[in-house]
């Protein structure tokens, strides 16, 4: 049943929706250089009452463009997965972001100094890193003719990567909505020297402001009519 209060209330509502949303589409736009990021969805749903439900995900399913480095370290990843990361308190987080160093024991490390995996360390003496498509690093020596093999970088998949948890320093966390990481030894998605850059779609994260700017300023236009008939039913009551 329509009430005056209950249309203000559907207005307050939506514009909080609005607002929410806004606050989303900064983030993507904020992020738009941060390797390996996804964007956020705020998707949105009418109810049987008029009230606007949002709905966040992220956009794993898109993949982000990948650009050529100077790094030999670095990795871009050209299909879905993580890369498990270890704090150095021994938290397990994962990532996309590809862009390792070496820290000075020679371990493969992110920019923050996460190890790559449970560890992989390089030797002093060697001429040449490769990684291989599947994760393999390899090193060739001076002294050596056959390549030899240190380490592997992992990729691990989730049931529902949509349920990780965002964390600080581009990473993310598994959740209960997530799944526990199952390891993936078939893929092979790693690409030496190249970085996978954001998904985020500026033209169209510009035009959803756009968009919702306008929204806000029909509810809010909305609003004073709203208000101004409410204010009138009660002056005629009294």
């Amino acid at each position: 049943m329509y009430t005056v209060q209950g249309q203000i209330r559907r207005n307050i509502i939506n514009v909080q929706s609005q607002f929410e949303r806004l606050g989303y589409i900064s983030s993507n736009i904020a992020n738009m250089n941060t390797n390996g990021y996804k964007a956020v969805r705020f998707d949105q749903l009418l109810d049987e009452d008029g009230y606007l439900d949002g709905y966040v995900r992220k956009d794993y399913n898109l993949q982000g463009a990948t650009v050529r480095t100077e790094g030999y370290l670095d990795v871009a990843l050209n299909a879905p997965g993580f890369i498990p990361v270890t704090s150095p308190t021994g938290d397990v987080t994962y990532t996309r972001d590809g862009s390792f160093k070496l820290d000075k024991d020679g371990y493969l490390i992110t920019d923050d100094g996460y190890l790559v995996g449970d560890g992989i360390q390089l030797p002093a003496n060697y001429n040449d890193v490769r990684i291989k498509e599947d994760g393999r690093v390899v090193i060739i020596k001076e002294d050596a003719s056959e390549p030899e093999l240190i380490g592997k970088i992992p990729l691990v998949q989730f049931a529902n990567p949509e349920g990780l948890k965002v964390s600080d320093g581009n990473k993310l966390i598994a959740t209960a909505e997530s799944g526990e990481p199952i390891l993936d030894k078939d893929s092979k998605p790693f690409v030496q020297g190249m970085l996978e850059i954001s998904n985020v779609n500026v033209h169209n994260e510009v035009s959803d402001i756009l968009r919702i700017t306008a929204s806000m300023k029909a509810s809010f236009s909305m609003m004073k009519v709203v208000d101004d008939m409410y204010s009138k039913s009660i002056n005629l009551r009294s």
